[in-house]
């Protein structure tokens, strides 16, 4: 089964960190990923660019508003998700709980929803057949 694994960051980690430190920490967290790649559990994930970059976008009285930046204020920001093959959660918490990226900040980890088989029921009940 698939997990999404969202990390996030607390700035103040990253502030605490030399240039050096930072990128020995990066290449860490690299070095496990290649670890889980070649365990068959990696299946993608990204970092993402800081906060400051993000816009935001809800439905405001049926129109959409767009903001910059992230929605909520929190201390931490999200950093990147990663995408786990894993055999349940307890399994996808293991492996995660050995990724050095957990020392930048709290992770959280939710299994993915099986969108091919939500997409084929809703084709299903827009052509108006009934589903499988």
């Amino acid at each position: 089964m698939k997990y999404i694994c969202l990390g996030f960051a607390d700035p103040k980690v990253f502030a605490a960190l030399s240039e050096t430190e930072l990128q020995a920490a990066t290449d860490r967290c690299f070095i496990y990923d290649d670890e889980l790649r070649a365990k068959g559990h990696f299946t993608g994930g990204h970092a993402l660019q800081p906060p400051h970059t993000a816009m935001t976008l809800r439905s405001v009285n049926g129109r959409v508003v767009v903001t910059d930046g992230p929605f909520t204020e929190t201390k931490e920001y999200l950093g990147g998700i990663l995408i786990l093959e894993a055999r349940d959660l307890n399994h996808a918490v293991e492996l995660i709980s050995k990724h050095p990226g957990v020392g930048f900040g709290p992770w959280e980890i939710r299994p993915a929803a099986d969108l091919d088989e939500m997409m084929r029921q809703s084709e299903a009940r827009r052509a108006g057949k009934p589903s499988a």
